[in-house]
């Protein structure tokens, strides 16, 4: 049984704030792991992005789309490291 997720295993995004419900893999059924922002038909849509290149792109959508305080977007972007997608590159 695959494992549930409430965020994004890749961005950190809570899953049920996806306005499309998840990305998509190849045979076009929604991904119960990754975000719309991070993947669609079964692909990363930056496959190579760093880790410090993530935690500054969810920083800077924190910051100027959702208008987060500073101490709230360091505990998000803190976790990025941690989440599967990182794991599964070691």
């Amino acid at each position: 049984m695959e494992k549930a997720y409430k965020q994004c295993q890749s961005c950190g995004m809570p899953l049920k704030k996806d306005k499309k419900g998840g990305g998509s893999e190849k045979d076009g059924t929604i991904s119960k792991i990754y975000c719309s922002s991070c993947y669609d038909n079964g692909e990363f849509k930056r496959p190579h992005i760093t880790v410090q290149e993530m935690q500054n792109l969810v920083d800077e959508v924190l910051r100027k789309e959702m208008k987060w305080w500073r101490i709230f977007r360091r505990l998000a972007i803190a976790q990025i490291p941690s989440l599967e997608r990182r794991k599964q590159n070691k």
